[in-house]
């Protein structure tokens, strides 16, 4: 019961920032083709996978959850994160852009790259020293082999790596 009360407060967040304000910037829903409501499905499915995966891993593996209140106890290194720093934020991004594929429109595509570099700054700011204080030098080293948004095609390792 404790892990479903989890995920369903994880989710919170993501639904604001890929339903709520989107509807709030478009009102104006129409779809304009075929070939863009199914491009951006599947861009839409393809973020959403990866947030559940991410998720996911931050309840099993991490043993908490994104939400600064229930932070995860342990660094998570491995599936998504292997390959890219902030995967989560990355499948938001991704949902985003399917958004506005899928219904043509500017306006979502403006709010994605708005929290694209709010996000930036985030991260640079605050979440990263966060966790520089949280996980030390497991961390630091996580950090120099593993990019913030461009995923690599070789999984970190942290056993072979040091």
């Amino acid at each position: 019961m404790k892990n479903i009360i989890k995920q369903i407060i994880s989710f919170i967040l993501p639904i604001t920032v890929l339903i709520i304000v989107p509807i709030n910037i478009e009102f104006d829903i129409s779809v304009k083709s075929i070939i863009s409501l199914t491009g951006g499905l599947i861009f839409i499915c393809l973020g959403l996978y990866i947030m559940f995966l991410t998720i996911s891993s931050f309840i099993k593996i991490g043993k908490g959850t994104l939400a600064p209140w229930s932070p995860t106890k342990k660094l998570v290194v491995n599936g998504m994160y292997a390959y890219v720093r902030n995967p989560m934020i990355l499948g938001v991004l991704i949902v985003l852009t399917g958004e506005s594929i899928a219904i043509s429109s500017l306006k979502i595509f403006h709010w994605d790259l708005l929290f694209f570099v709010l996000n930036n700054i985030y991260f640079s700011f605050f979440e990263e020293p966060g966790l520089v204080n949280r996980f030390g030098d497991e961390y630091r080293e996580y950090k120099k082999h593993v990019h913030r948004w461009t995923p690599s095609l070789k999984p970190y390792n942290p056993e072979i790596t040091q």
